[in-house]
């Protein structure tokens, strides 16, 4: 059984009006290319901006409940294929807006709702709050389900993001990115695969944004099979650095017999003696 992704590995436009269009028709496509999950790079409804100016910054965010995401919930449930929409959020909770990615499943229904926890805040980041926690949902794509969880970028580089998902149940994670994917943050997103026996899937923006670069990319979490000698590579797809939508399947099958098999993920953790991380 696979699961088809496709990665909205696009350029943003002048203003959220016309992400709104863009992000939409490029939902379409998605699903005419078959896709069973559409993903976003990080904070499309403003094309990842952050003004250092608080009153500019909230006059960019939007609410969860807003007409722009909203407009997936209602495509999602249309084309029947679930949608990861990324968003610069206003919580009327928080002082400051949040980095946040919601996905709605093919029946349009709101599963899991996640914010950057790891915000980069030695940069533009600083002006916003962190997310709380990480969340894992099941995703029903017709043909099966998989249990998923988001990380959104630079959580990518603490081990703890995936591993805590990893520990609650998630199979596949699927992150939204807005930063170069070069050979260094691929090593980091290939480890944090490797290591918890999970399948991680990064869409970015492409060539043409502001330090960004494309290479939107699929780890499936497979390093080695059992009837084949040497090990393999767990990159099942990467993209170039144009824009454009790009799918790519995911054998969700040999995943869990890979995760079923292996040593790796929580099998032989040693919790005791990990108590200044704890």
């Amino acid at each position: 059984m696979e699961i088809r992704i496709a990665f909205l590995q696009l350029i943003p436009g002048k203003t959220q009006e016309e992400n709104l269009e863009n992000g939409l028709a490029s939902c379409r496509k998605a699903k005419e290319m078959g896709a069973d999950v559409a993903l976003f790079p990080e904070m499309w409804n403003d094309g990842y901006a952050i003004p250092q100016d608080a009153e500019a910054l909230m006059a960019l965010a939007i609410e969860k409940d807003s007409r722009f995401v909203q407009a997936f919930r209602d495509l999602a449930g249309e084309i029947q294929m679930a949608i990861g929409i990324t968003f610069l959020e206003k919580d009327l909770k928080e002082e400051k807006p949040l980095n946040s990615v919601v996905f709605f499943d093919r029946n349009g229904e709101e599963i899991l709702h996640y914010s950057k926890v790891h915000i980069c805040a030695f940069a533009d980041e600083i002006m916003l709050a962190p997310g709380k926690d990480f969340y894992v949902a099941d995703l029903d794509f017709g043909r099966g389900s998989v249990k998923f969880g988001s990380m959104i970028c630079f959580d990518r580089e603490f081990p703890e993001s995936a591993r805590l998902l990893m520990l609650k149940g998630a199979e596949l994670i699927l992150q939204p990115n807005a930063c170069p994917l070069e050979i260094n943050r691929l090593a980091a997103l290939r480890t944090r695969a490797y290591e918890n026996m999970v399948a991680v899937a990064t869409c970015n923006y492409a060539e043409g944004q502001p330090d960004c670069n494309g290479h939107s990319v699929l780890f499936d979490g497979v390093p080695w099979l059992p009837d084949e000698p040497g090990v393999r590579d767990m990159c099942a797809f990467e993209a170039p650095g144009e824009e454009g939508v790009y799918v790519a399947s995911l054998d969700l099958d040999r995943l869990r017999a890979h995760r079923e098999r292996d040593v790796m993920g929580s099998k032989y953790r040693r919790k005791e003696t990990y108590g200044p991380i704890l």
